[in-house]
C-alpha cells in the first residue's frame, strides 16, 4: 500500500489534479465578498437573493452539464466553465449596482454548474486507468488539500494587494489571472479523460439521454439517499459560511495590529479576515490530506451520519458566542465548520464513487449539486431574512434545530462501506 500511494504522489496527472484545485481557489476577493457587497450598497436579503440567482443558474444548468460532459467531452466543458467565471469576475469588478452584481452571480453560477463533478469523473476515470481506484479518498483528500492550499494563499496575498490598490473590487479582477492558466491547464489533460461518446451533437438526441440518464440516477435509492445528505449539509454550510463575515467584521477589533502599525478601521478589518481565513484554508488542507486514516476506522455511512449531527451542535455554539460577544469562540466555530466540510467532502467522494457506473459519474454528480442548489435557493434569502429582522442568535439557533430534525429524516444506506 505504502508503494502505491508513493506512486501516486509522484505521478505528474496527479499533480496536475493537485495544481488544479490550487488555481481554482485562487479567488482573493472570496474573505470579502459579503463585506464588498454591503459596502456596496445591499442589504443581507439582496445578498440572499444573490446566491438564489447563483443556484438557480446552476439548478438549471447542472444536470444537461453533466450529461454534456459524460457524452461530448469533459476538456470542453471545464474550458468553458472556467470561462464563465472569467465574466462573473469582470462583471463583479464593473458592478455598481445589484443588477449588475445578478448578472455577475449568474454567470457564476454557470461556472459552478460546468465545473461541478466533471473534474472529479476525470480523477475517477484516470484512477481506473492506473489501478488505482481503489485509493480514490488518499486522491482526492490530497487534491482537495491543495485547493485548501491555493485558498490560503490567496487569502495571504489578498492582504498584500490590499495595501497596493484602493478598492475591494480590484481583487475581482485579479482573480481572472489564475482562472486563464487554469484553462491553459485543463487543455493540457490527456486526451483519454475526454472519454467523449458522441462527437456529432444534436438538440433533440441531447434532450433524450438527459431524460433517460436523469431517470435512471433517480431510481437508484442507494445513489440518491447517499447525495441527499451530501447535498443538504453542503447547502446549510454554503448558506451559512460567508454570514459569519458580518459576525466576525462586528466582533474583531484587531488590537494587535493597531498598536503595531497604524491602519484605519477597515483595511484592519480586512487583514483579519484575511488571515482568519488563512488559518481557516491551512488546517482544513491537513484535515482534507488525512482524512483517509480516519475513514479507516470508521464506515462511511457514520462518518456522513455523524458529521451532520456535529454541524447542528456547532451551530448552537455559534449562536451563544455571539450572544455573548465571545469572538475566540466564533471563530474557532468557524475554523470548525470548514474543518468537517472538508473531512466530509473526500468521504462522500468515496462512497458515492463504490455506488455509480463508470458512464454516468459527471451526471450523478451534478445531480448531487443540484438538489445543493435546491436547498440553497430557499435557504439563502431565508437566512438572511431572518438575520435582517431579527438576529445572528437566532439564525443559528434556527439552523441547529433545522439540521437535527433533518438528520432524523436523510440517512446514508447503512450497506455502504
Amino acid at each position: 500500500m505504502k508503494e502505491t500511494y508513493d506512486l501516486i504522489k509522484k505521478d505528474r496527472q496527479i499533480w496536475k489534479f493537485c495544481a488544479y484545485g490550487f488555481l481554482r481557489d485562487l479567488k482573493f476577493f472570496e474573505p470579502f465578498l459579503i463585506i464588498f457587497l454591503m459596502q456596496s450598497g445591499l442589504n443581507l436579503f439582496q445578498i440572499g437573493l444573490l446566491y438564489s440567482i447563483r443556484e438557480t443558474m446552476s439548478f438549471i444548468f447542472e444536470v444537461p452539464s453533466g450529461i454534456f460532459a459524460d457524452n461530448y467531452g469533459k476538456k470542453r466543458e471545464l474550458t468553458w466553465c472556467f470561462s464563465f467565471y472569467i465574466m462573473s469576475f469582470i462583471l463583479f469588478f464593473f458592478g455598481i449596482n445589484f443588477w449588475m452584481f445578478a448578472l455577475a452571480m449568474a454567470f457564476f453560477g454557470l461556472g459552478e454548474a460546468f465545473r461541478s463533478g466533471t473534474h472529479k469523473a476525470m480523477i475517477y476515470s484516470y484512477l481506473e486507468q492506473k489501478g488505482w481506484f481503489g485509493q480514490k479518498n488518499f486522491v482526492y483528500g490530497r487534491t482537495r488539500s491543495f485547493s485548501m492550499i491555493g485558498s490560503a494563499v490567496s487569502s495571504l496575498l489578498s492582504i498584500v494587494f490590499l495595501f497596493r490598490i484602493e478598492a475591494l473590487k480590484t481583487l475581482f479582477l485579479i482573480s481572472v489571472i489564475p482562472y486563464i492558466a487554469e484553462i491553459t491547464l485543463i487543455l493540457s489533460y490527456p486526451d483519454s479523460l475526454d472519454e467523449i461518446k458522441r462527437t456529432k451533437f444534436s438538440v433533440r438526441e441531447f434532450f433524450t439521454i438527459s431524460v433517460s440518464e436523469f431517470k435512471r440516477v433517480m431510481k437508484d435509492s442507494a445513489i440518491m439517499k447517499t447525495i441527499t445528505s451530501s447535498s443538504v449539509f453542503d447547502a446549510i454550510f454554503g448558506s451559512i459560511k460567508d454570514y459569519i463575515q458580518p459576525i466576525m467584521a462586528g466582533l474583531l477589533t484587531a488590537y494587535a495590529f493597531k498598536s503595531v502599525i497604524d491602519l484605519d478601521e477597515k483595511m484592519t478589518l480586512n487583514i483579519s479576515l484575511a488571515l482568519v481565513y488563512t488559518a481557516i484554508y491551512i488546517i482544513s488542507a491537513v484535515a482534507s490530506r488525512n482524512v483517509y486514516r480516519l475513514n479507516k476506522k470508521r464506515t462511511s455511512s457514520l462518518l456522513m451520519k455523524s458529521t451532520m449531527i456535529i454541524l447542528g451542535v456547532t451551530c448552537f455554539i455559534i449562536a451563544a458566542s455571539v450572544k455573548l460577544d465571545l469572538v475566540i469562540m466564533v471563530v474557532i466555530s468557524f475554523f470548525f465548520l470548514f474543518v468537517l466540510k472538508n473531512l466530509r467532502r473526500p468521504i462522500f467522494v468515496d462512497v458515492i464513487g463504490d455506488l455509480m457506473q463508470k458512464d454516468q459519474r459527471a451526471t450523478v454528480l451534478s445531480v448531487e449539486n443540484q438538489m445543493t442548489g435546491i436547498f440553497t435557493i430557499v435557504l439563502a434569502p431565508l437566512f438572511g431574512y431572518i438575520a435582517d429582522n431579527f438576529s445572528f442568535s437566532v439564525l443559528f439557533v434556527f439552523i441547529g434545530v433545522s439540521v437535527f430534525l433533518i438528520s432524523l429524516f436523510v440517512k446514508v444506506p447503512e450497506t455502504v462501506k
